[in-house]
């Protein structure tokens, strides 16, 4: 998995480059200028909705924006660390969603839903971090490569253990108290 999301990175690095050259700055600002008004587009038919469904319908207009922004830099000036900031962009803007979505929802499940938009958030920006070093050239890249993959994995399994022991708190007595070993065991913590 992880080696398909560095090639997908390696990928879409190469499609950026090549398309950046056909770029010049006034097709920059012309796109730039078109994704500004796609999104005042979009919000504005959030104005038609109310309560939590108008945030949601906002959130992902702003997300979108936000991506499609990233994209185009990332397109006009190719690098590591724009592509790094897509992806960042991606995982954000579903993050904010995600939240937005789970305000529907109350107790427990409201915080479950946090938790596992917040646990699928740590994951995409681990990811990113992961894939920015693995463009790296320097001599070390191997062990910068592993050390971040180690760290990555450390974040993901801790995000994903708050997630599963949110689940075990809507539980009682001894079905909560194996549901947190359970977490503790399968998470490592």
């Amino acid at each position: 998995m992880k080696n398909k999301l560095l090639m997908l990175t390696v990928a879409m690095s190469c499609a950026f480059a090549g398309n950046a050259m056909a770029l010049t700055k006034a097709e920059y600002k012309t796109q730039k200028d078109q994704i500004s008004a796609d999104y005042k587009a979009n919000r504005d038919k959030c104005g038609t909705l109310k309560d939590n469904a108008k945030d949601i319908c906002v959130s992902e207009a702003k997300g979108t924006e936000k991506v499609a922004k990233a994209e185009l830099e990332a397109q006009y000036k190719p690098s590591a660390k724009h592509t790094r900031d897509v992806a960042m962009a991606k995982a954000d803007a579903a993050y904010d969603t995600a939240k937005e979505k789970c305000d529907d929802l109350a107790g427990n499940a409201k915080d479950v839903c946090v938790k596992d938009a917040k646990a699928a958030h740590v994951k995409a920006k681990e990811d990113a971090k992961v894939a920015k070093v693995a463009t790296d050239t320097t001599v070390n890249k191997t062990e910068k490569v592993n050390e971040a993959k180690k760290d990555a994995n450390a974040e993901k399994r801790e995000a994903d253990y708050k997630a599963a022991k949110e689940r075990c708190d809507s539980l009682t007595g001894t079905a909560k108290d194996t549901c947190q070993a359970d977490a503790k065991a399968k998470f490592g913590m």
